[in-house]
């Protein structure tokens, strides 16, 4: 069956799986998660340890692996970020899809996770094909708008070449950053490249620069990077649906 989703949005059951009244549970499985991944146990035997103990369904059980790290991710990933304010007369490798989805999901009024590294994750797949919805021409003249007040002096946008209809968003990217530039004055003269890929985290892992990414493999291997999606989120979509399962969340 075709996919005819209008909208990023929220899951028909999320109302209810992220509720007020379960986000005390799914802090304190996300804060046993975290211990587990310390101690230095196995990913999947961890995550099935802690979602049987709290019950969670499928996707609550994504929402905690998103949202949970070992400490010593934990520690890596805090001594590489870099304030968004530092990206001025940068080099910055955007991870395409990663940052694009998060934008269009708050956008939407679907589910944004803040995990314990802070970092701002949806809860949308695509499955190996992306679909333009409603949100992204206006995520992505946000995430635009955003990168010319932060000034980076040059931009490699990745997308996963693999992915149905990546080709077409690079084009809608490209066209969109044409018209933007036509309309706004003065636009940066940032260096902008477009680029499909076969695999964007490696990539981006080996990327000299800082990169834009709240992917958890990626972070985890790569140099410096900038917490971007939640930049954006912060400044310009207030009204975004913002579930926050950290550990500093859950001991408050």
């Amino acid at each position: 069956m075709p996919d005819k989703r209008r909208h990023r949005g929220k899951h028909p059951q999320d109302d209810t799986l992220f509720s007020p009244a379960r986000l005390s549970g799914l802090r304190s499985a996300a804060d046993d998660l975290a211990l587990l991944l310390t101690r230095g146990y196995a990913e999947k035997s961890a995550l099935k340890l802690v979602g049987d103990r709290y019950d969670l369904t499928a996707r609550q059980r994504t929402a905690v692996w998103r949202s949970a790290c070992s400490d010593q991710a934990l520690q890596r990933r805090r001594s590489t970020r870099v304030a968004p304010d530092r990206l001025c007369g940068a080099r910055l490798g955007v991870d395409g899809y990663n940052l694009l989805i998060t934008v269009e999901s708050a956008l939407s009024g679907g589910l944004v996770l803040i995990g314990r590294d802070g970092c701002c994750r949806d809860l949308a797949s695509i499955h190996g094909t992306y679909r333009k919805v409603e949100e992204t021409e206006p995520a992505l003249r946000l995430i635009f708008d955003c990168l010319a007040e932060l000034a980076p002096a040059r931009i490699d946008w990745y997308l996963d070449r693999p992915v149905s209809n990546s080709g077409r968003l690079k084009t809608l990217i490209a066209d969109l950053l044409e018209r933007m530039a036509d309309t706004h004055d003065p636009w940066p003269s940032t260096i902008w490249n477009i680029e499909l890929v076969n695999n964007p985290d490696a990539t981006l892992s080996q990327y000299d620069g800082i990169i834009a990414s709240s992917d958890s493999l990626v972070l985890d291997n790569s140099g410096q990077w900038s917490n971007l999606s939640a930049h954006i989120i912060a400044a310009c979509i207030p009204g975004a649906w913002i579930v926050d399962l950290s550990v500093t969340a859950a001991a408050r």
